[in-house]
């Protein structure tokens, strides 16, 4: 019995890891939202943590098994290994939501962030002038993210590498879209979409023993570039880690605060019904990227009319704020069993 029940916590924590890859790939969308909600944000927060300089001796050491078992490996590969496979495949699928049913994806995510909301701040009592303005703060830096105009593509690998540090904070942090960020600093095509389906199609290849791609100088380059934003990634991831993990222990009632601030914030980057803008030339000619297709701006957010595609993407907020109940559910489900 124990071990189906270990089963299904792992088959679970792969799913949460879909979910969280698939959410940090959503601009305005929080993997780290994903992890709290879940409730498995802390000992997410706490296991990266481990990732130290005794982490590091023992692996050295040649004490692998340890150093496993120290960093709480079988929580954290389970974990990645879904968010990897969230990668190329769950945010394939909503890319392709995304293009061909933007309205009703939006609104099931600014569902699911109102539920968020609801989830966080119904245990939260630890309410004092400390507390409000940090919530206060968190919400003015969201909404002020979410009016930022984005810069233009930049494929310097030092600025990869901050990207990778900046854009993982998604991960760790509920509430503040990784994603999103990767679009006012210019790189989301080139870090999420290109990059990926440069190392994607790489494989495929060399499966079929074709390694034609290294002479191939635009290939190359994309995956270098991955390999950067990859290395900045795990270095925000870890850093990170150990920075929110003193304030989890320290601070936690403003640390809480502030994340509700954050989620609140984000509302504005998720608002379903928007029309996006995007950059021009002097001529009038629109601004395109390296796949030929039209660089964001922003968006323009308005209050919808009444009418059934209204309805329906209620229905879809609706559903979005039940997700999150149900997750909610298992979580509490979850610790009781154990």
């Amino acid at each position: 019995m124990q071990s189906t029940r270990t089963l299904k916590d792992r088959i679970f924590l792969i799913i949460k890891g879909l979910g969280m890859g698939a959410a940090n790939k959503v601009p305005g969308v929080s993997g780290g939202v994903v992890a709290f909600v879940a409730g498995f944000y802390e000992e997410f927060i706490y296991s990266l943590q481990r990732v130290n300089k005794t982490a590091f001796k023992l692996l050295f050491n040649g004490r692998f098994k340890s150093f496993y078992q120290y960093i709480n490996g079988k929580f954290l590969v389970l974990l990645f290994f879904g968010m990897i496979v969230s990668y190329f495949s769950v945010s394939k699928i909503l890319d392709y939501f995304l293009k061909n049913y933007e309205l009703y994806v939006w609104s099931l995510f600014f569902g699911m962030i109102l539920g968020s909301i609801y989830y966080i701040n119904k245990d939260f009592k630890d309410w004092n002038t400390k507390s409000i303005i940090s919530l206060a703060v968190g919400i003015i830096l969201g909404v002020g993210i979410s009016f930022l105009d984005p810069a233009t593509e930049n494929d310097n690998l030092i600025f990869v590498f901050f990207c990778g540090i900046i854009s993982v904070s998604g991960m760790t942090l509920p509430g503040f879209s990784g994603s999103f960020i990767l679009i006012l600093l210019g790189n989301y095509v080139l870090l999420l979409v290109d990059s990926v389906n440069a190392l994607y199609d790489t494989f495929a290849e060399i499966f079929t023993g074709d390694f034609s791609f290294v002479e191939n100088e635009i290939r190359m380059r994309l995956l270098k570039v991955l390999g950067m934003f990859t290395l900045g990634s795990v270095t925000g991831l870890v850093t990170f880690s150990h920075v929110l993990n003193y304030v989890l222990h320290h601070y936690k009632s403003i640390t809480i605060a502030s994340i509700i601030g954050f989620i609140i914030g984000s509302l504005g980057v998720v608002w379903p019904w928007k029309r996006t803008l995007y950059k021009t030339q002097e001529d009038g000619s629109f601004l395109l990227d390296s796949r030929g297709e039209k660089i964001i701006s922003n968006y323009e957010r308005f209050l919808p009319e009444f009418n059934t595609e209204t309805y329906i993407a209620i229905g879809y907020v609706a559903l979005g704020i039940l997700v999150v109940l149900a997750l909610e559910w298992y979580g509490q489900r979850t610790n009781k069993i154990k």
